[in-house]
């Protein structure tokens, strides 16, 4: 189910991830519910969550890293 807010994400996104992190999540996760709600548009015949979720990680992934030492995420 989308989100509507990033106090709405999940409590361990939210504990994670940096603010701007959590919105770019947010915003990437809801799009994603909407282009792949068909089940034809998922490989596989994965969740729609799942799929979402993945989504989200991904976009977070482009503009975010998580540092190795402190385990914190920081802007790339």
């Amino acid at each position: 189910m989308p989100y509507k807010s990033i106090g709405d994400l999940p409590e361990s996104i939210r504990n994670h991830l940096p603010e701007h992190a959590q919105e770019i999540y947010l915003e990437a996760f809801n799009h994603a519910w909407e282009e792949y709600a068909d089940p034809k548009k998922r490989r596989g015949g994965a969740p729609l969550e799942e799929v979402t979720h993945k989504v989200a990680w991904a976009a977070v992934k482009k503009k975010y890293e998580k540092d190795e030492k402190t385990g914190a995420w920081k802007k790339k």
